[in-house]
């Protein structure tokens, strides 16, 4: 069986993902793309490196037609999103990319996101997009919600150790790197060749970074607590990539076995050897995550490693990884592209 998929923002980095991933894809068929500015050019103008593909022409939204589609991807700006999801047709399946459903509670959106939610009844309705441990609902589900790039990248090197109690709650830090890409792909002047390369700096410093409500969520969820992790992210001359550097209190060897017992069946989580540490070169392009675990020169201390494509099982990969859960198909379709090296 062939399903219909919509696009919305496809011409920003993430719709331009979706499109490269589900061009393989056996049971998923584009019928529509929008754009806002670029409506009325194609796809292969816009993305050169789509050129081959045969692909809808990119239109408004208003002039999309819904009717016979199975699933929506919607890659739109945050609060566009909301505004343009509650106009959709009831009960099209729906996974959305931005963060405007990340967030369960509307006053911690608001919080975060410094305005009110415009539509609460359907966040209400939303399940969390991680996939690895939302699985049952996103299956049953009419909207998801993908999670930040690093808020994703946190939560598969943490989600098992805080679960399984094999780490201390109150001195968590996550030190992150992150590739241009994920900004966005609208012009800024701090984004610039000349501004950015040969040089790395830390942003949203001192718990500023939007992306620590999802922190705050999952983790004092799991824990049954509140739990404040530490957490600066640092911009460097790279399009892709995250490598997330994590410390916490706990025996190396407790947190490695952790690891390996949550993920021993999961295909796109790899468990590295205990000692051998990931790289965002052996990722990129790709929906697979890489956990690497070293102990310290101090007992008890360990630092957990992750490294994933933010773009891919950050973002858009892990948008069809769940599109393929809620449409009963399998889960690894359209998925299994090798990373790109070098």
């Amino acid at each position: 069986m062939t399903y219909s998929a919509v696009i919305l923002g496809a011409s920003g980095y993430t719709g331009a993902e979706l499109v490269r991933l589900i061009a393989t894809h056996p049971s998923l068929r584009i019928t529509g793309l929008s754009a806002d500015r670029k409506a009325g050019m194609a796809m292969g103008t816009v993305f050169p490196h789509l050129r081959h593909l045969d692909l809808p022409e990119l239109r408004k939204i208003g002039d999309l037609s819904f009717e016979g589609v199975d699933i929506v991807f919607c890659a739109l700006p945050h609060a566009t999103s909301q505004a343009v999801i509650k106009e959709l047709p009831a009960g099209l399946k729906i996974v959305d990319l931005s963060a405007d459903f990340r967030l369960r509670d509307a006053a911690e959106y608001e919080r975060w996101y410094g305005k009110p939610h415009g539509a609460p009844e359907l966040q209400k309705e939303a399940v969390y997009g991680l996939t690895e441990f939302y699985r049952d609902k996103i299956a049953g589900a009419r909207l998801v919600a993908g999670t930040g790039c690093n808020a994703a990248t946190g939560q598969y090197a943490l989600v098992p150790l805080i679960r399984d109690g094999v780490v201390g709650l109150d001195d968590i830090v996550i030190d992150l790197k992150t590739g241009v890409s994920g900004a966005g792909r609208s012009l800024k002047e701090g984004l610039l060749h000349a501004e950015l390369s040969e040089g790395a700096h830390a942003y949203s410093a001192g718990g500023a970074h939007r992306h620590l409500g999802e922190f705050d969520q999952e983790f004092s969820r799991l824990a049954g607590r509140d739990v404040r992790v530490q957490f600066t992210p640092h911009l460097i001359p790279a399009n892709r990539g995250i490598l997330g550097t994590i410390y916490v209190s706990g025996e190396a060897e407790a947190v490695h076995g952790a690891l390996e017992a949550a993920y021993a069946g999961e295909r796109f989580i790899e468990v590295l050897p205990f000692g051998e540490l990931p790289s965002t070169r052996h990722v990129r392009g790709s929906n697979f995550c890489h956990l690497g675990v070293v102990g310290d020169r101090v007992p008890g201390r360990a630092t957990v490693v992750a490294a994933l494509d933010n773009l891919t099982k950050g973002s858009s990969g892990q948008a069809l990884q769940n599109a393929n859960l809620m449409l009963g198909i399998e889960e690894e379709a359209g998925l299994m592209l090798a990373p790109v090296f070098p």
